[in-house]
């Protein structure tokens, strides 16, 4: 009798690999429990061991932005923080709705890049970078795009259908009134508080008038507007004193009141669409033409009449002044007031508002040198820091010429204002103007950005007449001791250390230097 030995196959170990899931709020089928079910099978048969797992639940999957398990899985494959070589996505939409499909696959081709392979595991294709994978890939793409923007239609739709039958269509309620769920049958079911859903999809919910003392408080507000001339801020300021509470619990502010001396809710009409933000894009006011509107819808707080008087007030400050008008305007203010400010504006109904002026005039010392006025105080700096804000940004354009063409990867952030270089080293650029102490010597005053935390602070002195940088200093910014500081014409050694004549030492901090010998 033979026997024969067989020695058993090697067994190879599994490959490491992330899995990245997503789940969208109109779309429980694609809960994460679901994705990684259909990942888990897909790793068994690939011989890969899931050793992360990145979770976006409750996003949108239009952008990135907002999703931090995708930013930091981009990251981390950036920057090689990762030990594993493959990613697990259910399928395309999982990994984004991207409305320009180029933008699903550039975080791909980071992936790719990087060595690591991203696989979609519910898709019917191999994601080898064949051809048919690649066709399939942007078809779907362009299709997961698509599909967002008709729902985003279908979305729309709907809610203007509800709101031409009455119903209210999400955000809380105006102070003075209520949000009711009611059945299918119109039945009242109970008073939503606020932050408050709904509980079933086929209830609705509606407007009723609010508690008696904040339907008393809201009259009042119209009666001080129309009738007693009150302005916004004025209105404001003695509610806050009165000590009354908002329906949000934070101070009263002239937006809130001009906002709700325009809410149409008030005379019982409900309107839709007053501005469009589809696909998470950024608002954008919408002409009165194509508003959703439904009148008469339940009962009024404010008599219409009072309503559409306030209506008045503000078409008669919307009409365009020509700068003349504008000008006769203020003379006309001061000639009654005996003086101007900026406040004084702002709570006259009269008068346009004093950023008004300022963008007519660019500036309201522009203004008021026009009408011959003289201020109390010396705005003459305002008019400097406005000139040496525009040279901030000349230089800041500057510099990015010159540290690109040093081969530094460089970019500007608008908030909080600083130049990034390297993706490492922050800096910040402030001009400083020239004043005079009380001693009649010059001085320039610093004022540190705490909140930006910059690396490297460039402080740019400029001469008497405000216009030609003097010298640069560089101050390290790893432990400010100041959030002021004031500088002389001369400031010892101790801080003349951080003072150079250009910024070429700046330059030769970011110039990329080639090694001689590998390290």
């Amino acid at each position: 009798m033979i026997r024969l030995d067989h020695q058993s196959d090697p067994v190879i170990p599994p490959q490491r690999a992330a899995a990245y899931v997503r789940m969208s709020t109109e779309h429980q089928q694609y809960s994460t429990c679901n994705q990684m079910e259909v990942i888990n099978g897909f790793a068994r048969q690939r011989n890969l061991a899931i050793e992360k797992v990145y979770s976006d639940e409750g996003k949108s999957g239009l952008r990135i932005k907002g999703r931090a398990a995708l930013s930091q899985m981009i990251g981390d494959v950036l920057t090689r923080k990762v030990n594993y070589s493959h990613i697990l996505v259910y399928d395309i939409s999982r990994w984004g709705r991207f409305q320009d499909p180029d933008e699903a696959a550039h975080y791909e081709f980071i992936c790719r890049e990087a060595g690591v392979t991203v696989h979609y595991c519910a898709e019917q294709f191999e994601n080898d970078g064949g051809l048919t994978s690649t066709i399939a890939k942007s078809f779907k793409r362009v299709m997961a795009g698509e599909f967002s923007r008709e729902l985003s239609t279908k979305v729309f739709q709907g809610a203007a259908r509800m709101i031409r039958m009455g119903f209210k269509q999400g955000g809380t309620a105006v102070f003075g009134l209520r949000r009711v769920m009611v059945d299918q049958n119109g039945q009242h079911k109970i008073v939503l508080k606020r932050g408050d859903r709904k509980s079933l999809q086929t209830d609705r919910v509606i407007m009723v008038p609010g508690p008696e003392a904040e339907i008393e408080v809201v009259r009042w507000i119209f009666a001080a507007f129309v009738e007693e001339g009150k302005g916004e801020t004025e209105i404001a300021r003695l509610l806050n004193e009165q000590g009354v509470v908002s329906d949000s619990g934070v101070v009263w502010t002239n937006t809130k009141i001009r906002s709700m001396l325009q809410n149409e809710k008030y005379i019982g009409n409900l309107v839709y669409a007053r501005s469009s933000s589809k696909l998470r894009s950024k608002p954008i006011p919408n002409p009165p033409a194509q508003w959703i509107r439904k009148e008469n819808v339940f009962e009024g707080i404010v008599a219409r009449e009072k309503f559409f008087a306030a209506q008045d007030i503000y078409q008669a400050r919307g009409h365009r002044l020509t700068n003349e008008e504008m000008l006769q305007n203020l003379r006309g203010f001061l000639d009654q007031r005996g003086h101007l400010t900026c406040k004084l504006l702002n709570q006259s109904k009269a008068s346009p508002t004093a950023s008004t002026f300022k963008y007519r005039f660019g500036g309201m010392v522009n203004a008021y040198r026009l009408i011959g006025f003289q201020p109390r105080y010396d705005y003459r700096h305002l008019d400097i820091n406005r000139r040496l804000f525009n040279k901030t940004g000349e230089l800041v354009a500057g510099l990015m010429r010159q540290f690109k063409e040093l081969g530094a990867s460089v970019i500007w952030q608008r908030k909080p204002h600083l130049l990034i270089i390297n993706h490492e080293l922050r800096v910040a650029v402030i001009f400083i103007r020239r004043s005079c102490s009380n001693f009649g010597t010059a001085r320039w005053v610093i004022h540190f950005g705490a909140k930006s935390k910059p690396d490297v602070t460039i402080a740019v002195r400029v001469d008497g007449n405000n216009e030609t940088p003097l010298d640069y200093y560089l101050f390290p910014g790893l432990d400010p001791v100041w959030k002021k500081m004031r500088l002389a014409e001369n400031n010892g050694a101790f801080l003349d250390a951080y003072r150079f004549q250009n910024l070429d030492f700046l330059m030769g901090m970011v110039a990329q230097v080639k090694l001689t010998q590998p390290l």
